[in-house]
């Protein structure tokens, strides 16, 4: 909120244009104390989006918690759709709708963030001929999402907070001279988000059917096969970039992985309580079944504590290992 209301202070009231703005909210956030927080710090009209409002010029539109915020055909769109990149709302929902709305007439700016939000949407704008703007990594509190943005995508514009409010005003009173058309998978996608849930046959217009399954939904997903941003989706319509998804099956991992460990840890001292009760090699070879498994646990351990290693031999277990064990 800080970078937003030094942003939008820089916005005459006459701007003509429209700012939509989508901030990352837990879902039970209170979108009306934002939205007077913002109008404290600017002279445009400030309004929490509501389906079907008409967009009008010097208006400010904040996505409420929990729905994304789209645009078309002069009207706000607030829907209930998927998540993408586990976020709703989503900047790249609202960057997808307004390219395929507006083209060369968009311009994208995504500030100070975490992870990768917004990547894939300021590409679809840069490909249906709008502009692309974001902040200077350098000055953002969170540099992920504008970084992500600048390894990603031919940025236009990379300039600190206090410079961008000047050029977004310049932007919006020079409309570009050329004609550019929207390029079709755009405009299916962004059909796809208004209809909130697509079928098979769209999606796979889209992109190619790969072996790797939805975090969310655990449905297929398809590459998707235009721009140059590495993005997947599933027909349901919850969409990653690259990096979102590897970062799912990065914890989804780790969670499993410490699920092992807990039933070898109880798989170990079951084969413990055996050997004590038993007798003669009966009870030895559980002795042995023990001994491996603690090499199976502390190696699992060590990896999953950073990949920390000690220095005694994979065999022997040491002081910390012990007091786990």
């Amino acid at each position: 909120m800080p970078a937003l209301c030094q942003l939008v202070a820089q916005l005459p009231a006459e701007l003509p244009a429209s700012v939509f703005i989508v901030q990352h909210l837990a879902p039970d956030s209170s979108g009306q104390y934002l939205i007077e927080r913002l109008a404290s710090h600017t002279s445009l009209r400030c309004h929490l989006a509501e389906d079907g409002q008409h967009i009008g010029k010097g208006h400010l539109y904040l996505a409420p918690p929990d729905r994304h915020l789209l645009v078309k055909d002069g009207h706000v769109m607030v829907t209930k759709g998927p998540r993408e990149n586990h976020y709703r709302p989503a900047a790249d929902a609202l960057f997808r709708s307004a390219a395929a709305a507006y083209g060369p007439l968009a311009i994208g700016v995504v500030l100070t963030g975490m992870l990768h939000d917004g990547t894939a949407g300021l590409e679809l704008i840069k490909r249906a001929g709008g502009i692309a703007l974001v902040q200077d990594p350098h000055e953002a509190e969170y540099s992920s999402m504008p970084s992500s943005a600048l390894a990603n995508v031919p940025i236009d514009y990379s300039v600190p907070i206090s410079e961008m409010g000047a050029l977004l005003q310049q932007l919006c009173e020079t409309r570009p001279e050329e004609k550019h058309l929207v390029p079709d998978d755009i405009l299916l996608e962004a059909a796809i988000a208004e209809r909130v849930v697509g079928k098979t046959p769209e999606v796979q217009q889209l992109g190619r059917q790969v072996p790797l399954t939805c975090p969310e939904c655990g449905g297929t997903l398809w590459e998707m096969v235009h721009g140059k941003v590495l993005r997947y989706r599933c027909h349901t319509g919850h969409a990653y970039t690259a990096d979102s998804l590897l970062r799912d099956s990065q914890e989804s991992l780790e969670e499993t992985l410490w699920v092992a460990l807990r039933m070898m840890e109880e798989r170990k001292n079951l084969l413990t309580s055996m050997a004590i009760r038993g007798e003669g090699q009966w009870s030895v070879q559980q002795e042995e079944r023990v001994d491996e498994l603690k090499q199976h646990i502390n190696r699992l351990r060590e990896f999953l504590l950073n990949g920390r290693t000690t220095k005694n031999p994979i065999g022997k277990v040491d002081a910390e290992s012990s007091q786990a064990g």
